[in-house]
């Protein structure tokens, strides 16, 4: 009876202890399928960024919990909190979600190292070329007998009859060697022979002479060049005198073109560079030419600089005072860093590049530019090669960065000198950057669209707000209530005070109508008062300050 009480004891213990541990074992099982369930929830919650909140693209003030629209009618954009990256980034780096990014149709390049070509067009005028161009004057008085040329543009060849003249000078000096031909003095003949070539008596001319012994009453010139005739200034029966242009003789051999560049460009152009020039009365054809001479100086008035082009005329086709269009490739084989033009953002005080850093992160920065030509542009500072920029869509970047950046919240005294270290530099030393802070309210142009009486509003097209960094648009905007809405009617143009308020929306706080002795607003004389001293500090109605 004992044994089997002890062993009835000891099965009832080990069934309890088996459920005790069978109740354990489960439980531990289920602990663990829940944190692992918990840890999986995690790590997908981690994996998905939520936004923090959503801002109005041009007032960063502007937040709310949820997409929606801003005052202006534009898409809110989400902000995600910071990680590590965005901090080594610097002030000034935002981040957009990747739909966002889709939507605003942003594109990048990158920052390339290669030389810099450039084609520079313009237009000239075909004239002679100088170096062959040669003047007759006579070097005795006397009257022209025969003329052998008829007409100014007619073509001579070396050596042809120009003109024939009668001159007692030149009579006389025949005469003066003849005579000392005849006492056969070789000193007297010598002397003789140098004046009648100093009197340009030609050599044929002088060997006839002594031979023949004859005077000859009437002297023919020959021409010393192949080319045209130009300034042709005589007939027969004139008579001239020393120093007188009697005609021009012009080769077209090879021909000068006169073309003038940009004063931005000429620092583009060097001697013997390639030239393709084209012709309005031969098209399709193309003469290939050089760069033969830069003009030292500037023109004052066209801000230009005149390029002498050098061409082979071996058709005689190019005449002068033609119309010429000219290519000047400007190519280079110097390595640049080179970026799309269409990325550059070009304002008065500076020139800036919006900086794709990847992850949806974006920064405006600034950079120094070089030359450039139709396509890219040379960076001489602020980024290097590789870098990845935005070339579309960057302009609402570049919005919403230089609210934050460390260029646009440093003086005026600094913003020529702005990088990383700089920035560093002022962390460590803790100098607070000066803030440039916008006006509440500011006076522009505006044409009414449409009037909504029941919500006092109106929706209007106003021009560039300078202070606000605002551009042309068209929006609604909430009437003040001292605003008399009826004078107002669709297609007046009229100048309005914009003013902030304190709930970050925009309303119209003064009308002005052109050409009226009044403001559309109906004023106590408090008000009128208090409207007068703002007059004085922003300026008349109509102005924009």
């Amino acid at each position: 009876m004992t044994t089997f009480l002890r062993h009835k004891g000891t099965l009832i213990t080990g069934i309890i202890l088996g459920i005790l541990l069978g109740l354990s074992g489960y439980k531990i099982t289920v602990l663990n399928t829940d944190t692992s369930s918990k840890q999986a929830n995690s790590n997908t919650t981690s994996d998905e960024k939520k936004p923090l909140y959503w801002v109005a693209p041009m007032d960063p003030n502007y937040r709310r919990d949820k997409p929606g629209k801003s005052p202006m009618g534009m898409d809110l954009i989400p902000v995600y909190k910071e990680d590590q990256s965005d901090q080594d980034a610097g002030p000034g780096t935002i981040k957009i979600a990747p739909n966002v990014v889709n939507n605003l149709g942003v594109r990048t390049a990158k920052v390339t190292r290669q030389p810099l070509t450039a084609s520079i067009t313009t237009v000239g005028y075909i004239q002679y070329d100088q170096d062959r161009l040669i003047h007759i004057h006579p070097r005795v008085e006397g009257w022209v007998e025969t003329l052998y040329v008829k007409a100014q543009g007619n073509t001579v060849q070396k050596g042809d009859p120009l003109y024939a003249i009668y001159s007692p000078a030149l009579v006389n000096a025949q005469e003066e060697f003849l005579l000392a031909l005849q006492r056969n003095n070789q000193q007297l003949i010598n002397a003789a022979i140098d004046r009648l070539k100093a009197l340009q008596l030609p050599t044929t001319t002088i060997e006839k002479l002594r031979k023949t012994r004859q005077v000859q009453q009437t002297v023919t010139f020959f021409a010393p060049q192949s080319g045209v005739v130009d300034n042709l200034n005589i007939r027969e029966g004139f008579f001239v005198k020393p120093g007188m242009t009697l005609m021009a003789l012009g080769s077209l051999k090879e021909v000068w073109v006169e073309a003038e560049v940009f004063e931005r460009q000429a620092a583009l152009v060097k001697p013997d560079m390639a030239v393709t020039m084209s012709l309005d009365y031969l098209p399709g054809k193309t003469w290939q030419g050089k760069v033969d001479y830069i003009y030292p100086t500037l023109d004052a008035k066209t801000r230009t600089v005149k390029v002498r082009l050098r061409f082979a005329n071996p058709n005689k086709v190019l005449k002068p005072n033609m119309f010429a269009q000219v290519v000047i490739h400007a190519d280079s084989t110097e390595q640049r860093l080179l970026v799309p033009r269409e990325a550059i953002i070009r304002t008065g005080r500076q020139d800036r590049v919006v900086l794709a850093l990847g992850d949806g992160q974006f920064k405006s920065i600034a950079i120094t530019m070089g030359k450039m030509n139709e396509h890219y542009v040379e960076v001489i500072n602020g980024l290097k090669e590789g870098d990845s920029i935005v070339t579309s869509a960057q302009f609402l970047l570049d919005s919403e960065s230089s609210k934050n950046s460390d260029f646009q919240r440093m003086s005026s005294t600094d913003q020529t000198s702005q990088n990383t270290a700089q920035h560093e530099h002022h962390t460590e030393q803790s100098v607070e950057p000066k803030i440039e802070k916008k006006p509440s309210s500011a006076w522009v142009e505006a044409e009414v669209h449409k009037i909504m009486p029941d919500t006092r509003k109106i929706n209007v097209t106003h021009q560039a707000i300078p202070e606000w960094q605002w551009p042309v648009m068209t929006m609604d905007f909430m009437l003040a209530d001292n605003i008399n809405i009826n004078q107002l009617s669709p297609g007046l143009t009229v100048h309005i005070e914009v003013q902030k308020a304190s709930n970050n929306h925009y309303q119209i706080t003064q009308v002005h109508i052109p050409n009226t002795p009044q403001q559309t607003s109906e004023k106590t004389s408090e008000q009128q008062h208090s409207d007068h001293s703002e007059v004085h500090k922003h300026g008349q109605p109509g102005e924009t300050p």
